[in-house]
């Protein structure tokens, strides 16, 4: 029996896990669970699956829980990070959406766990910290995001050497093959209707602009160990060929099947092992064709701009995703236009460059951290809270122009 702890319970991945979870009671029970604002669905599943321990970020809501339940609930980031590093927990699935889930998947990492990593921003903003704390605590991490999960089972096993480079294959969202202009006209309920995936609003979203996929090439990087310059992307937009690999005899290895969390969640679940039937069938003999482009960067730079994050490294990752959290969130309210959303990354990332230039270096800070590998928790926080400023204050400015 596997122990399991699901940090971000309520959300897409989180459900899923959970639904996995439920056809299968003989191999797994859930301990721990996590979640931030769905309380009613939190309690409800709270009910269903009887953990030992759950946390929420408010102290008020844990408070009305704890009178409603008879289970030891934990409130803020210190009761979220305990959850997370539970020693009675064989497995966290880390799947809280955004920067908010870095230390919770540190805090698993730091314990030792086995992390089923769908938080890929943990890696975009501290990959080297975490990689580098899973090393020395002898925590495994396994990816859980399509694409990772697919590059990691077409790797394992296989010499390093052998490998050419990796290929992560993207949907190209709802607005595939759109210029500009029809960007420009894009509302929110267009930008939320993906047309393969059933995703959150925010992850929704990035997928629109192509930024997930900019994210998830930092991710590899980290995760893998290859180059950003050995890492492509290609717009497929049936969604069946998750990402491959190319070896260097320019033979590919590619991992196929529909496109259903559940299969990814399944299999970190297991490992390494794998579960009969978590998801839907692939049928081979319905499928017309699969198709490959390379991604239209004029018209979608975001991922662009995670090239050239990854490129320089130090903070600018986490400026890069800070910025666009800020920008997907006033998009989600309607206060920008889908357009402007990588205007403000772009001058966010521009302002860090001119403001590390002019900034003597000093220890732990920004300026000296900029450029090389960062190894304090510290400086992203301080990295991610400066992004966030400068990119609200972008914001304003592109809303005053309106």
């Amino acid at each position: 029996m596997k122990l399991v702890t699901i940090l971000g319970s309520t959300g897409s991945i989180g459900r899923s896990a959970l639904e996995v979870i439920s056809k299968r009671r003989d191999r797994f029970k859930v301990v721990g669970l996590t979640a931030g604002s769905n309380i009613t669905l939190f309690e409800e599943q709270i009910k269903i699956f009887e953990p030992e321990m759950a946390a929420v970020a408010d102290e008020a809501t844990a408070l009305e829980l704890r009178k409603r339940l008879n289970i030891k609930v934990l409130s803020g980031n210190e009761g979220i990070a305990e959850v997370a590093s539970y020693n009675r927990s064989d497995f966290v699935l880390s799947a809280i959406v955004g920067f908010a889930g870095l230390l919770p998947t540190l805090s698993a990492v730091r314990a030792g766990k086995t992390v089923g990593l769908a938080n890929k921003e943990s890696l975009v903003v501290a990959g080297d910290i975490v990689m580098g704390d899973a090393a020395k605590y002898g925590s495994k991490i396994i990816p859980v995001d399509s694409e990772h999960s697919a590059i990691f089972q077409c790797i394992e096993g296989r010499g390093r050497n052998s490998i050419k480079r990796i290929v992560l294959t993207a949907s190209g969202g709802p607005f595939f093959g759109s210029t500009r202009g029809e960007l420009g006209k894009v509302t929110l309920e267009d930008a939320l209707k993906h047309p393969n995936w059933d995703m959150g609003r925010k992850i929704t979203i990035d997928s629109a602009t192509l930024m997930n996929k900019g994210l998830e090439v930092i991710e590899a990087h980290h995760l893998f160990g290859f180059s950003q310059d050995d890492i492509d992307v290609l717009i497929h937009p049936q969604s069946i060929v998750h990402s491959m690999i190319e070896f260097k005899d320019r033979s590919y290895l590619a991992q196929l099947s529909v496109p259903d969390m559940k299969g990814p969640i399944a299999y970190a679940l297991s490992y390494p092992e794998r579960l009969e039937d978590p998801m839907p069938v692939l049928d081979l003999s319905r499928i017309e064709k699969l198709t490959f482009r390379k991604p239209d960067t004029e018209c979608f730079p975001c991922l662009l701009y995670a090239y050239e994050a990854a490129k320089e490294g130090g903070t600018m990752p986490a400026v890069l995703n800070a910025a666009n959290e800020v920008a997907v969130d006033a998009f989600l309210q309607k206060r920008i236009g889908f357009n402007d959303i990588p205007v403000i990354i772009k001058d966010t990332m521009n302002s860090h460059r001119k403001e590390v230039g002019t900034t003597r270096p000093h220890p732990g800070g920004l300026a000296e951290e900029s450029n090389r590998a960062v190894r304090e928790i510290d400086v992203v926080i301080e990295a991610d809270r400066w992004a966030r400023e400068k990119a609200k204050a972008i914001l304003m400015e592109i809303g005053d122009k309106r």
